[in-house]
């Protein structure tokens, strides 16, 4: 069945730095946003308003060519530690100087949550703009593109760039999105800027053997907030990071026909595709993991799903889900088992 979609919401729900959520670019084809350095004064440059938690859609910026710089960074700063876990895996922890948005830590666990836990945090929002200059990186890097000026308060490209600051965030693909490449493009990518290629490729190998691939066609709605009346239903389309989680885990994104990040579908469309997999993409609001899963199993909108009527709705955090980590395998596990439950 083929669906079309009633609205577009604004991509990657409003990324999620609220919970970064997978961002994209009417422009982009998954090469990522950058700024290369230009001669400029030692002070910070530009003018922006305070804060950092409100967001300014209409400045979020184009998705352009990775930076060419003349030697690997000296002082990296990540816009969110979900960009941090990615520069220790790369071995470029020592160059680490600070990051943004800490939340991005929850999901990790173990070794790698002390290890993140060691980055200093410079700013437990959204990467003011003030605190990544003071912490005078060379390099900044996040997972998404609308870390880049689209909150109050953050750094443009451009101002980075005139503060002799090179920047690299992820870009999502435009195009339908079936396994975990735009994550690989941006480990890739990175792994060449900060001069540790060959890690970046053992990286996406083992990456790519821990998500593996299982074919199928279960049907599976990835929500980030519980559904009610006369608004539809918003979920995750053919362009996002959760299509490709969903197809590696051996499901079938009931919006996968809608090719874009975000679709929102009527609640007939979606007891239609009857989805046998409820994901619960938790960290987008106040709710807890099970308060969300609990909220979603009593929607009256989706009583008539397989996936409440059997409780198969699982929570997978949107940091893992919906932009590029470490931890994108972990959700495509995830995914899986709730797959091969409904089966």
């Amino acid at each position: 069945m083929r669906l079309t979609p009633r609205r577009l919401a604004i991509p990657g729900a409003a990324i999620a730095l609220t919970g970064i959520a997978a961002c994209g670019s009417s422009t982009s084809s998954g090469a990522g946003s950058s700024a290369s350095p230009t001669t400029g004064s030692a002070q910070p440059s530009g003018g922006m308003k305070g804060g950092g938690s409100g967001m300014n859609m209409a400045g979020a910026p184009d998705c352009t060519p990775v930076p060419k710089l003349a030697a690997a960074p000296r002082r990296i700063v990540t816009m969110d530690a979900g960009a941090a876990a990615f520069v220790q895996r790369l071995g470029a922890g020592d160059q680490l100087v600070g990051t943004a948005a800490p939340d991005f830590r929850d999901a990790f666990t173990g070794v790698a949550r002390g290890d993140l836990d060691k980055v200093k945090v410079i700013d437990p929002g959204r990467g003011n703009r003030e605190a990544v200059l003071a912490a005078k990186p060379d390099f900044v890097t996040g997972i998404s593109v609308y870390e880049l000026g689209s909150f109050d308060g953050n750094p443009t490209a451009e101002q980075l760039a005139e503060n002799d600051i090179a920047a690299y965030v992820a870009c999502p693909s435009t195009a339908p999105v079936t396994d975990l490449t735009p994550t690989y493009k941006y480990v890739n990518d990175l792994a060449t800027l900060v001069g540790r290629p060959s890690a970046g490729r053992q990286l996406v190998a083992t990456m790519t053997k821990q998500a593996g691939s299982r074919s199928g066609d279960t049907p599976v709605l990835a929500l980030s907030s519980v559904p009610t009346g006369g608004q539809g239903i918003s979920t995750r389309g053919a362009t996002s990071l959760a299509n490709g989680i969903i197809t590696l885990a051996g499901g079938k994104n009931v919006a996968e026909s809608v090719k874009a990040d975000m679709a929102q579908l009527s609640a007939e469309q979606v007891s239609l595709a009857n989805p046998k997999v409820i994901v619960a993409v938790s960290g987008l609001g106040p709710q807890t993991d099970k308060e969300l899963v609990d909220a979603i199993k009593a929607s009256p909108l989706l009583q008539s799903t397989d996936a409440v009527k059997s409780g198969n709705v699982v929570a997978v955090p949107q940091s893992i889900m919906l932009s590029p980590s470490v931890l994108n395998p972990q959700a495509v596990s995830t995914v899986a088992d709730a797959v091969a439950k409904a089966r």
